[in-house]
């Protein structure tokens, strides 16, 4: 089902939560840092809805680069075909393959900065600038090989990341039209482009975007920040070729510095396991029902716990997915996805609804006795779902 006129929203990997620690910190750097990130986020926040209104409007020529968040869906500089005889070698297959291009904000905040590779050249000497197209190109192969999705909206949807946003900016987002990474602080988080996991979880909220739309507050809210987990850990498995077994099941693994204790953002296998630090907290992600978060639906509680209550939904898509075994993304990921792009599940779905529809669309692709649709059924009851 399509849905290229739905509101545009500013998704990003780290909770604020989180970034809200940091602006406590004794380092004024680290602090000052945090500031900016939630400072640039409430800004880019409070331009959406002119931003989504705007979809479809007047384009911009490359000269004339917008600001902030409010340039169109497709600038025009990126409707250009790839170079011929230069497209990635996963594109061999296909009738055109990915369209990249990344763009470097040199420390500042207009987007998308100065075009530093485009689909189909060499690497750059950047490093940021090459691990953003490698993990543009790993996630439009994922949906491309175990979906036939040709891109976010299914139609070959030019990938846009802009790298070095900001200066010490502590996160990466995908804001309705592109993806943006910052440097990270250099002390607790490593550049946003070192992990490719974290590129596939955000360009997901674009295929969120594009297809089931799911709002952006309380139940449905986790369900979309899970699912944005769920194929940013699909990305990565089939880039390393890992079956769920072989797969850590960790967000983020490698984002923290050395000077964390912790091993990742969120864990999909032991929600609530990811991180345990004097500075940052404990990481607060629930694994059932039983430590549901109820919070009040507004930006200084998370939207209501969006980024904690997906631990719930996250640890079901674990337990399906290893029960069903072999490539994750040929199981669980299959019966995710179809429920993501097919008809009537509502914006504001709850964690009953999406479960039932799992189940539901589980049976529908593999049967109902089959092995698949016990291991959906039986995922959501440990977690206390159904």
């Amino acid at each position: 089902m399509g849905n290229s006129h739905a509101p545009h929203q500013v998704c990003s990997i780290l909770p604020p939560y989180l970034v809200e620690r940091l602006t406590r910190h004794d380092d004024p750097a680290v602090a000052e840092a945090a500031q900016r990130t939630l400072r640039l986020d409430r800004e880019v926040r409070g331009r959406r809805e002119t931003r989504a209104a705007r979809v479809g409007s007047g384009r911009r020529a490359p000269s004339q680069p917008a600001t902030g968040a409010e340039q169109g869906i497709i600038p025009p500089y990126l409707r250009h075909a790839p170079t011929p005889g230069t497209q990635p070698a996963e594109a061999a297959t296909t009738g055109g393959g990915p369209k990249r291009q990344v763009d470097d904000a040199k420390h500042g905040t207009t987007l998308p900065g100065t075009p530093v590779r485009h689909e189909g050249e060499p690497p750059v000497a950047d490093a940021s600038a090459n691990e953003a197209y490698d993990g543009l190109g790993a996630t439009w192969q994922l949906y491309w090989a175990a979906y036939q999705r040709d891109s976010l909206d299914g139609a070959g949807l030019p990938l846009v990341a802009s790298v070095h946003y900001d200066t010490g900016f502590d996160n990466a987002f995908w804001d309705g039209e592109q993806m943006v990474f910052g440097d990270g602080d250099g002390t607790w988080f490593r550049s946003f482009t070192d992990c490719i996991d974290v590129i596939g979880h955000e360009l997901t909220h674009g295929v969120t975007q594009f297809t089931a739309g799911l709002t952006y507050v309380g139940q449905s809210g986790a369900l979309n920040e899970s699912v944005s987990d769920v194929f940013g850990s699909l990305v990565k498995q089939m880039s390393l070729g890992q079956t769920a077994e072989q797969a850590d099941w960790l967000i983020g693994q490698g984002l923290f510095t050395p000077q964390v204790k912790g091993t990742a953002l969120r864990s999909m296998k032991a929600p609530g396991t990811a991180y345990d630090d004097p500075h940052l907290g404990r990481d607060p992600q629930p694994a059932t029902m039983d430590g549901y978060v109820d919070l009040p639906h507004d930006d200084q509680h998370d939207n209501g716990g969006v980024h904690t209550n997906s631990g719930i939904p996250n640890h079901a898509f674990y337990l399906a997915a290893t029960a069903v075994g072999g490539h994750a993304w040929e199981g669980a990921g299959q019966v995710w996805y179809d429920v993501l792009t097919g008809a009537g599940l509502p914006k504001d779905v709850d964690f009953h609804g999406f479960a039932t529809a799992t189940v539901e669309a589980a049976g529908k692709r593999f049967g109902a006795e089959s092995r698949e649709a016990a291991a959906v059924q039986d995922a959501w009851t440990q977690v206390k779902v159904l």
